[in-house]
């Protein structure tokens, strides 16, 4: 028979498992992100010793992930208010519409629920601004305006 038409085994043809992506960086995390990163770890254990064969390969490798974001996990100085800072909500005016956000660590950031990593552009560019301030952003000049800033719950 050719070898052509000649199979080893099912695992040849299967697609590979890669690990899951470390974001570069420091791990900021507000006091939430790390306890949501605890129940990560608590909740892939259990899957791990729940689980036979592939399935238990993809909950070790989502472990591996999370027990990861554990150990390196940094909590940022709580929020005061008085600046943009990771853990805090603004409210601000982009393009003449008001918005407002949380800024969180990189493994809590739900952009469709108003919280972005203090890693992405937006956040980048008010941390550290003041109410009333009013910041360069995506190529133009008082593109954003703060209006208030709160420390997140």
């Amino acid at each position: 028979m050719s070898v052509a038409f000649r199979r080893e085994s099912d695992e040849e043809h299967k697609e590979p498992r890669f690990e899951l992506p470390i974001p570069p960086g420091a791990n900021l995390v507000t006091t939430r992100g790390l306890e949501r990163i605890r129940a990560q770890v608590v909740h892939f254990r259990a899957r791990v010793a729940a689980s036979e064969g592939e399935d238990r390969a993809l909950a070790e490798r989502d472990l591996r992930y999370w027990a990861t974001r554990e150990t390196t996990a940094e909590v940022a100085a709580p929020a005061t208010g008085d600046a943009v800072a990771i853990g805090t909500r603004v409210g601000f005016i982009l393009n003449g519409a008001p918005r407002e956000i949380e800024i969180v660590g990189f493994d809590e950031s739900d952009p469709a629920a108003g919280r972005i990593a203090f890693s992405a552009p937006l956040a980048r560019a008010m941390i550290g601004a003041e109410v009333g301030e009013t910041i360069d952003f995506a190529g133009k000049a008082d593109a954003i305006e703060v209006m208030s800033i709160t420390p997140a719950v």
